[in-house]
């Protein structure tokens, strides 16, 4: 590895794709789903690898290889932010927003994880950590769950020492408070209890049903409407029970999606999603944003990425501890962080980098390019 001024070269970058089955059939209010694609991003330099991610389709893979890798390769491998820019100007025709940023984000968390590995830091140092650990609350409550499954996969969170909950809602609107009141039965009373809709429901259904779940003590209304309708987020933003926060920004890919979230007033608290919205370098950018409009950040899963990137977050909210990604991450490698006392992630600042390697054998029976 060269030292000092000298720069350490991108030697290769490789990607793979790997379709791990969920174990149970799950759902939200508008897809239904039972695998989760994880694609892996290997970058070499210096005699160190570099790994990213991002959970997207295998036609990431080819992204990858036949437009970013020639973006990045012979580029420093010490300066991420540049191989950032580079790619993106790469991708100039086909398009940044959703696949595509999906590709660019696992390269990012790559460069970034070889940046530290390089100079023999753990990620959250190299990034420049605001505090030890990133708070996080279990996600997990799919619509196709039972009212009792429901229950028990709460009550599990909160018995591991996870003090808030989400559940999903809007996939049978008239259900939806029955299944809030199971869930507050299940978690007790003095447990953060959040819903989501993913968009399905109309702003009149939202409004109707924002009023409802507050008699349960809800407190985080995510996506009641689509994420593209601004408007509708800022009447239930205005128009909703003192008390419960509107969120969105999940499926933001780039600066003009979560700038037009903060400038319509449309949120209470911005969402970003590390393996979405153009890596570790796109989320401190949109970090950025909120601090200018003095709103929180909430992280959307990934949390063996999102625990590093949280600490670096001046108005952080929290991260999304989501049952899928647990899941296949705790296939996918080893050295993952573990919740904490009190529902938070420490990340390891004896390993550098992200603190992961790729457990092969266990992860290859699941490759699919």
């Amino acid at each position: 590895m060269s030292t000092g001024g000298d720069a350490v070269p991108v030697e290769r970058v490789e990607a793979a794709a790997y379709t791990i089955p969920t174990d149970a059939p799950e759902s939200d209010g508008t897809l239904a789903w039972d695998s989760t694609t994880l694609v892996l991003v290997r970058v070499h330099a210096g005699g160190r690898t570099g790994l990213g991610y991002t959970y997207a389709g295998p036609p990431a893979v080819a992204v990858v290889h036949d437009h970013l890798a020639g973006a990045v390769t012979g580029a420093d491998a010490r300066t991420p932010p540049a191989s950032w820019d580079a790619m993106a100007r790469a991708v100039r025709n086909l398009g940044k927003p959703g696949l595509v940023a999906e590709a660019i984000s696992a390269v990012d968390i790559a460069l970034w994880d070889l940046h530290a590995r390089l100079a023999d830091l753990p990620l959250v140092l190299a990034l420049g950590a605001l505090r030890a650990e990133t708070p996080i609350y279990g996600s997990g409550g799919f619509t196709s769950y039972t009212e009792a499954e429901l229950s028990h996969r709460l009550a599990d969170w909160v018995e591991g020492g996870i003090g808030r909950v989400k559940m999903k809602v809007g996939r049978d609107p008239a259900a939806d408070p029955r299944r809030v009141r199971a869930a507050r039965a299940a978690v007790g009373e003095d447990t953060g209890l959040y819903v989501d809709a993913n968009g399905a429901y109309t702003r009149k259904q939202a409004l109707d049903r924002a009023f409802r779940f507050a008699e349960q003590g809800v407190s985080w209304l995510e996506e009641p409407v689509s994420s593209d309708d601004t408007a509708g987020l800022r009447l239930l933003r205005d128009r909703g029970p003192a008390g419960m926060d509107v969120a969105a920004g999940e499926y933001g890919y780039h600066l003009p999606d979560f700038r037009a979230l903060l400038d319509a007033g449309a949120v209470d608290c911005l969402q970003a999603d590390v393996t979405r919205a153009l890596g570790i370098s796109g989320v401190l950018r949109a970090a950025a944003l909120c601090d200018a409009h003095q709103i929180d950040l909430s992280l959307h899963c990934a949390p063996q990425v999102s625990a590093h990137v949280g600490t670096a977050v001046w108005h952080l909210r929290h991260l999304e501890y989501f049952h899928d990604h647990v899941r296949v991450e705790r296939i996918a490698f080893d050295g993952v962080l573990e919740p904490r006392p009190g529902g938070t992630l420490r990340p390891d600042r004896g390993r550098s980098g992200l603190g992961l390697e790729v457990r092969e054998a266990d992860l290859e029976r699941f490759r699919v390019t």
